[in-house]
């Protein structure tokens, strides 16, 4: 059984010069897990020492921006690293979605350091379509 990457369908964008996000500051993309499930999208972002309020999403038609900041509290103002694997500061992820999904209607949660968020299907219009009739015009 082949294994398909699902970033074929759903892009990461690295904007270091977002909204927000001032060119000369450094900032990190954490680590995310997209996968389809029976009610949709699901969207896991690995978000360990946050706080849900220092939190932002934002939705931009099929684009969902997650940024925020990650502090440090207990790194001593002067030390050296002897190994140093954590990012901390300022991040933002933006993920592209593929059609058929409903941003609009995407639920939250932020729970043991994991901000999941589920985007349902995109229910189908509950409008028909309309016929048009033109009449003929002599002319």
């Amino acid at each position: 059984m082949a294994l398909n990457k699902v970033s074929a369908s759903v892009h990461f964008v690295k904007r270091p010069q977002s909204v927000g996000l001032d060119s000369s500051e450094t900032y990190w993309v954490p680590n995310t897990d997209v996968y389809v499930a029976e009610s949709g999208l699901v969207i896991k972002v690995e978000l360990a020492g946050m706080r849900k309020e220092d939190l932002e999403l934002t939705v931009e038609g099929s684009r969902l921006k997650i940024s925020g900041q990650r502090p440090d509290g207990c790194r001593a103002a002067k030390c050296t690293f002897l190994v140093m694997e954590i990012n901390y500061g300022a991040f933002e992820s933006v993920i592209e979605l593929p059609p058929g999904y409903d941003l609009g209607q995407a639920k939250a949660a932020y729970q043991n350091g994991f901000l999941r968020i589920d985007v349902p299907v995109l229910a189908p219009s509950s409008q028909k379509p309309i016929s048009v009739s033109i009449p003929s015009g002599e002319g």
